[in-house]
């Protein structure tokens, strides 16, 4: 008799932990990364509406004209022309954000930046104070008035129109700056002129007002 032994079944093969722990951490890699690139070629394909170009500033400097700005030019005596003279041509291209234009008249003694045009008028008429608290019809500076003492300069504020107008007290020629409304805060954009007043223009002591410092 033959003894036919019988063959165990043979047992699958052990699963190989180190490989399924390779295949693990690739899917785990896999996913964010193919997310990412999901989202990537989304962002190229529809555009980000958020970030279209701004529409313009209220606040960016209006269109300067091309046209001269008028201003007046009354003859001056030599000392004021040559005072004037030093005056304008220390003045800056740029005021801020104003750039300088030209004036219809008398660019040694006128000035004028953006639009509405700020002004600059050197040998302007020197205004006089008031003789009394109750004269205030004759266009005299009224003695209670506030008078400005800014870098050194003291100035006169008036107001004309819509307009804020400040005029040197202390100085040997009389400068003059015109602020239209729409500049906020007028004192500082006068402010603005005068250093180069105190450079270029002497001051004075006689008849200078008691509120001038």
């Amino acid at each position: 008799m033959v003894d036919v032994r019988t063959r165990p079944e043979s047992q699958p093969p052990a699963p190989d932990r180190t490989m399924r722990s390779a295949a693990l951490w690739a899917t785990v890699i896999a996913v964010p990364v193919a997310v990412l690139a999901g989202l990537l070629i989304f962002t190229k394909i529809v555009p980000d509406t958020g970030s279209a170009a701004p529409n313009p500033s209220a606040t960016q400097p209006a269109v300067v004209p091309a046209t001269p700005v008028q201003m007046a030019a009354p003859k001056l005596a030599a000392r004021p022309a040559e005072v004037c003279l030093a005056v304008t041509s220390q003045l800056p291209v740029k005021v801020r954000d104003l750039a300088a234009r030209k004036v219809s008249a008398g660019p040694e003694q006128n000035a004028a930046y953006g639009e509405p045009p700020l002004t600059v008028a050197c040998g302007v008429t020197q205004p006089k104070m008031c003789a009394s608290l109750d004269d205030t019809g004759t266009g005299c500076v009224p003695l209670d008035t506030e008078l400005l003492n800014m870098n050194k300069v003291c100035w006169y504020a008036s107001q004309q129109g819509d307009s804020a107008v400040f005029t040197t007290m202390d100085r040997e020629v009389p400068v003059q700056v015109t602020v239209p409304k729409p500049y906020a805060q007028p004192a500082q954009w006068a402010n603005e002129f005068s250093d180069i007043v105190v450079k270029t223009d002497k001051s004075i002591t006689a008849g200078v007002p008691s509120g001038c410092v």
